[in-house]
């Protein structure tokens, strides 16, 4: 079941915010989102939050520096996503402007798993031969791994910001959020975002040190653009402080001024970086540099990063082009087996999905159990072989109330010997177990999910922000909406209202396009990926968007959600 809900909005607040100079409409959205002072809306670098507060940043500043004085060798092991690639790639650029020695190491995710394992240390020191070890995007579980580098003598600075366990590794230092006792204000800054704020404390530590002055200091705002596309396409929370990194991103990318890669990428995915978008890095950017991580070698992705040269980086971002139309193909048919495998599912009966196939994709498994998710609102887990004949390996995705972490970790209490090992968020986790522990983990899984979700837990609600006077259906505020910074935990206006249906026909068999009526006003609308058609009277959720064409713009609305009135 689906319900069609409004976000409450305080008038009050809503009030003080148009009072203070917010557009009467854009008043009510933020105040409805928890926005209390018009100052939150600043996207200026100067109300940035202040690295002092983000626990041992300054440690790992007053090290670095000391590794860089020393001419040590650095190595940054980088995750094979998104935030992983564009935190590398960071790390990569922002450590050479401040003379660092600097290599790097991806992981390939069906060889080597997750983060830094002892395997991954000693391919390091076979391929690299560092000094140090830098961690992006991963680290804070890698107890082994840390143990490892140690013995060989070599120090490790872990910049992370998931979850830690009941342990912390013995690196030489530690920056994340997350960690026990941290006063870091956000605790939702992406991997690219610590690994940014580490940069501004060394940069900092360096200047105390008089290796450049204020004036002449390395201008670490150019990194910006990536550390706006990792902590987009890593669905991490859009508080305040990342609002400011994700404005100043996309104000780097609307002026033209990124890095050759990034260009390339926003080339490939037939979108303007002079209208760039939280949207356009969600949806076009991340899957193109993910794909890598999940069908080839994320270290393609960091190389499209990090190059100078334009013609190589388009050069890549044609291939990373490809090899996520490959991963369109191969998540179709892993969907449509899915399917199949669901066809008796009964949502009725069941809080929980769980399934697996032998012929399917570990690095696309994610995405399956993200749409399946999103069909059935239930918490999913898809999981394919490992590749070693005798272990499989899960990715899951979540619905609202339901941590999946704590959930595996609950599972993992209660029977010990059933996972082998997890990880994640509240949202998704990764976790691998034996092929023949699958149907008592599913059980299991299951034992938890009726505990946790009542009835009301598993109906879906399409939060909206209510109607939209007549006034507001223009070109123009459609654009004043763009201009904003919307995403995970500052969700995107939709609009909702009951519509006479003047008219509907079915694309490609698979969308349905409509000319809707309100007040004798007429609107052009397309539900994507729905081809049922709709009564003459409808309530609609629906986004706002300008569709240009032959030079003429034009509001439609696309639909989210539509019921009979």
């Amino acid at each position: 079941m689906t319900r069609i809900a409004i976000r409450p909005c305080n008038f009050r607040t809503s009030e003080m915010l148009r009072q203070s100079g917010v557009h009467p409409v854009l008043a009510r959205l933020f105040a409805a989102r928890g926005l209390t002072d018009a100052r939150e809306l600043t996207s200026e670098l100067s109300s940035l939050l202040a690295p002092a507060s983000l626990t041992h940043v300054e440690a790992a500043a007053v090290y670095l520096a000391d590794a860089i004085g020393a001419g040590k060798k650095l190595v940054i092991v980088a995750d094979y996503d998104c935030d992983g690639a564009t935190a590398c790639a960071v790390a990569l650029r922002g450590l050479r402007m401040l003379g660092a020695s600097v290599d790097y190491i991806v992981p390939n995710r069906f060889e080597y798993g997750y983060g830094l394992t002892p395997e991954i240390v000693e391919l390091t020191v076979r391929e690299k031969s560092p000094d140090v070890i830098v961690t992006v995007d991963n680290g804070i579980a890698s107890i082994d791994g840390v143990a490892e580098a140690n013995r060989r003598g070599i120090d490790v600075v872990v910049t992370d910001h998931h979850l830690p366990g009941d342990r912390l590794p013995d690196a030489r230092v530690i920056v994340n959020p997350n960690q026990p006792h941290c006063g870091f204000p956000s605790k939702n800054l992406a991997g690219v975002g610590v690994m940014f704020y580490v940069l501004l404390a060394l940069r900092a530590e360096m200047r105390k040190r008089g290796a450049f002055d204020a004036a002449s200091q390395p201008r670490l705002d150019a990194l910006l653009d990536l550390v706006a596309l990792g902590t987009v396409a890593d669905v991490v929370k859009l508080d305040a402080n990342n609002r400011i990194l994700v404005a100043q991103g996309l104000k780097r990318m609307r002026a033209g001024r990124m890095q050759p890669g990034i260009a390339a990428l926003f080339r490939a995915a037939g979108r303007e970086a002079r209208r760039a978008s939280p949207f356009d890095l969600g949806f076009g950017l991340g899957p193109r540099l993910n794909a890598a991580g999940r069908l080839a070698d994320m270290s393609l992705g960091i190389e499209c990063l990090t190059t100078d040269d334009e013609g190589r980086a388009w050069a890549i971002a044609h291939e990373l082009d490809t090899i996520n139309r490959d991963r369109r193909e191969i998540e179709s048919g892993m969907q449509d087996t899915a399917m199949a495998l669901l066809d008796d599912f009964d949502p009725a009966n069941r809080s929980t999905i769980t399934v697996f196939d032998t012929t399917w994709h570990q690095g696309v498994i994610g995405i399956v159990a993200s749409r399946l998710k999103d069909k059935f609102y239930r918490p999913t887990i898809t999981f394919a072989p490992a590749g070693d004949g005798v272990s499989i390996k899960g990715s899951g995705r979540s619905i609202a109330g339901f941590h999946l972490r704590d959930a595996l970790d609950l599972v993992s209490k209660r029977a010990p010997s059933l996972i082998e090992k997890f990880g994640g968020h509240a949202m998704a986790a990764g976790l691998t177990l034996r092929a023949d522990n699958l149907d008592a983990f599913t059980h299991a899984f299951e034992d938890v999910g009726r505990e946790w979700l009542n009835s009301s837990a598993l109906e879906r609600i399409v939060e909206t922000d209510g109607a939209l006077e007549d006034a507001y259906f223009t070109p123009q505020f459609v654009s004043l909406l763009d201009e904003q910074v919307w995403g995970q935990g500052f969700a995107a206006p939709v609009f909702c209202d009951t519509f006479r249906v003047v008219n509907q026909r079915v694309l490609k068999d698979k969308h349905l396009k409509l000319l809707l009526e309100k007040d004798g006003r007429r609107y052009d609308a397309i539900w994507f990926g729905h081809a049922d058609g709709l009564p003459e009277q409808a309530v609609v959720a629906f986004r706002l968007d300008n569709n240009e064409y032959n030079g003429v713009t034009k509001v439609q609305l696309l639909v989210e959600h539509a019921q009979a009135a």
